[in-house]
């Protein structure tokens, strides 16, 4: 049985075998990071399903779970596209949990300061932004798609990770996105952009959003771009109790996946069962 390396050659094809699957920048950037890690980390020696077991384990013990299995994604995914699939590796299992962690979970007033807080940095583009990504439930990737275009249209057609959806933009986010676009003088395009005219995307919003935190009296933990989608999902679902209609939204192929977003807090849940009033 020929024997099979981590080589430079073997990630960059890989690498751009990912980009002709159009998976995201992100995802191709931390798999080629996974690979080059786990390299190293072999030290010369050759992959076999024992090493990567071995690695699995080292993983655990630093690691949490869901972390690691990320990790033994983009493995598993090289493995795949080598030929290698006896060097595949089941990922840790992993109980799903019931309820939210409470110490991450954006409230809406923690979210309605966090946009008080760029607007008194003077900041219309952030602000504007964060209510963008939570009004739509929008992944950070997904902002690109919304051009001058779909708000003059009112609906934007969102491509990601090789499906399309239509999404509907309210009427008063129409507004404010054309009249940020006039007053900047952007006629085509993304809405959002950089100074040099390219999308905004994960790692420039997670940093402007981190500098808001002490200003907006908002812990760290609970302020990252995906928090916001997690915010429209559980307020939609509140309202709306329709987890088909979301995942239609959110843009997911399995509902069980929107149930996460859909998940009450261990505190919320407490509420529930005592306004039953069984307790006699």
């Amino acid at each position: 049985m020929a024997e099979h390396y981590i080589k430079a050659a073997g990630i960059e094809a890989y690498v751009c075998a990912l980009r002709e699957a159009k998976r995201s920048g992100a995802t191709i950037e931390k798999y080629a990071r996974e690979l080059r890690r786990f390299g190293v980390w072999l030290g010369g020696r050759a992959v076999t399903k024992e090493t990567v077991i071995e690695y699995k384990a080292e993983l655990a013990q630093r690691y949490a779970p869901a972390s690691v299995n990320c990790m033994l994604a983009a493995l598993n995914g090289y493995f795949t596209y080598c030929g290698w699939g006896e060097c595949r590796v089941k990922p840790l299992r992993i109980q799903r949990a019931l309820y939210r962690d409470a110490g991450r979970e954006m409230s809406r007033a923690e979210y309605a300061r966090l946009v008080a807080a760029a607007r008194a940095k003077r900041d219309e583009r952030l602000a504007l932004v964060l209510q963008t990504l939570c009004s739509l439930g929008l992944r950070v990737g997904e902002l690109r798609f919304l051009t001058v275009r779909a708000a003059r249209q009112g609906r934007a057609e969102i491509r990601n990770k090789g499906k399309c959806r239509l999404l509907f933009l309210p009427r008063a986010l129409c507004a404010r996105l054309l009249a940020y676009c006039r007053a900047r003088g952007i006629g085509e395009g993304p809405v959002f952009v950089t100074r040099s005219g390219r999308p905004l995307d994960h790692s420039n919003i997670w940093r402007m959003m981190k500098a808001l935190c002490q200003a907006a009296k908002v812990a760290p933990q609970k302020v990252f771009p995906h928090n916001l989608r997690h915010l429209f999902a559980r307020c939609f679902y509140k309202q709306q109790k329709d987890i088909e209609h979301l995942a239609c939204i959110l843009g997911h192929s399995n509902i069980n996946t929107t149930r996460v977003y859909t998940h009450t807090s261990g505190a919320e849940y407490r509420r529930q069962m005592e306004k039953l009033a069984l307790l006699l």
